[in-house]
C-alpha cells in the first residue's frame, strides 16, 4: 500500500499518546475512533513502522498514512430537514428518536449523505455530526463537511461561542417564571437559565409549561437533571420523573430549538430556528411560528 499523507512532528510542548494526537491531521480519518482503528489495522506508520495507540509521539517522528480501501457505505434512509448549509458545515433538525452517532446501523450519521452536498474544500470529509443530541431529543444538529470545519467547531463548543437554545414542556407548577438553574451534575458545575413562555392547567399534571432553556455548559443530561431538580421534570422523561406522573406515548418533551454562532470561515452570523415538533404545537399552539 502506498503511502497518501505524511506528518513531521514539530516540538512537542507536551507528552501525547499517537491515538489523540493524529486526530485532524488526516482528512481521511477526522475522529479520533477512525484514527484508533487505522492504527489497530496498521494503516499509520511511525518512522516506517506499525505502532500501537499506546506510542508517545517525539519531535521529528515521521507520520504517515497509508492508502485506506474504502468500502461504498450503506446508507440508512430518514428523511432529514436541513435548516443551512455551504461548503463548509450545515445545520439539520434531527427527529426524536434515533442516536446521533455510534455502533448501530440507524443513526443520524448513517443518514446524511444524500441530504448533504459534497464540500468542493481540500479537506473536505464525509459530511458527520460535531455535537450530540440525546436519543430522544429533537432539534438543530451541526454537521462538518471538512476536517478544519470539525477543528474550529469543535473548539467553539468548547470555548462556548455557539449558543444553543432549547424548549421544553415540563409539568407541575413552577415557583418561578424566570430564573437560573446551578445545581451540579455529575459532580461538575453547571448552569441553566430558564424562560417560561406559556402554562396550561392540566387535570394529571397540575400544569404544563412551555419552558426556554439556555444552557450555559454541556453536561449529560443537564437539562432533564436541572428541571428535574426543581420538582418539574420534562414530561415523557422515562429516568427523570416523579412517582405517579410518568407521561408515556409521546416520547420526551424537548428539543433543541436554536443556534447562534459566528460562521468560523465566512465570519457571518447565523441564527437558525427549527419548527417545534407536532406534539408541542398541538399543547401550544400560539408558539407554531415562532
Amino acid at each position: 500500500m502506498k503511502v497518501i499523507q505524511q506528518h513531521i512532528v514539530p516540538k512537542v510542548e507536551k507528552s501525547i499518546r499517537l491515538q489523540e494526537y493524529a486526530v485532524d491531521l488526516f482528512n481521511e480519518i477526522p475522529t479520533k475512533s477512525a484514527v484508533k482503528k487505522a492504527i489497530k489495522k496498521g494503516l499509520i506508520l511511525v518512522n516506517g513502522q506499525p505502532t500501537t495507540t499506546a506510542h508517545f509521539v517525539q519531535e521529528n517522528d515521521i507520520i504517515e498514512l497509508l492508502e485506506i480501501q474504502k468500502t461504498k457505505q450503506k446508507v440508512y434512509e430518514l428523511e432529514l430537514e436541513v435548516l443551512f448549509e455551504d461548503d463548509y458545515l450545515a445545520v439539520i433538525n434531527k427527529p426524536a428518536g434515533i442516536s446521533v452517532s455510534g455502533n448501530k446501523f440507524a443513526t443520524i450519521a448513517n443518514a446524511l449523505i444524500p441530504h448533504i452536498q459534497p464540500s468542493s474544500q481540500a479537506d473536505a470529509v464525509q459530511p458527520f455530526p460535531v455535537h450530540r443530541l440525546d436519543y430522544p431529543t429533537s432539534g438543530c444538529l451541526i454537521i462538518a463537511k471538512t476536517a478544519k470545519a470539525k477543528r474550529e467547531l469543535h473548539a467553539m463548543f468548547e470555548d462556548h461561542k455557539i449558543q444553543k437554545t432549547y424548549r421544553a414542556v415540563n409539568i407541575g407548577k413552577m415557583k418561578h417564571t424566570k430564573g437560573k438553574i446551578d445545581s451540579d451534575v455529575d459532580d461538575k458545575k453547571a448552569f441553566t437559565t430558564y424562560n417560561v413562555l406559556q402554562s396550561l392547567k392540566s387535570e394529571k399534571f397540575e400544569a404544563l409549561n412551555l419552558v426556554e432553556l439556555y444552557p450555559q455548559t454541556g453536561r449529560k443530561h443537564q437539562l432533564r437533571q436541572h428541571l428535574f431538580s426543581l420538582g418539574n421534570p420534562i414530561m415523557g422523561d422515562q429516568k427523570y420523573y416523579l412517582e405517579n406522573k410518568k407521561h408515556q406515548g409521546y416520547g420526551l418533551y424537548l428539543h433543541a430549538f436554536a443556534l447562534e454562532f459566528i460562521h468560523p470561515f465566512t465570519q457571518e452570523k447565523l441564527k437558525l430556528k427549527s419548527q417545534m415538533p407536532k406534539k408541542f404545537i398541538r399543547l401550544f399552539p400560539d408558539f407554531e411560528k415562532a
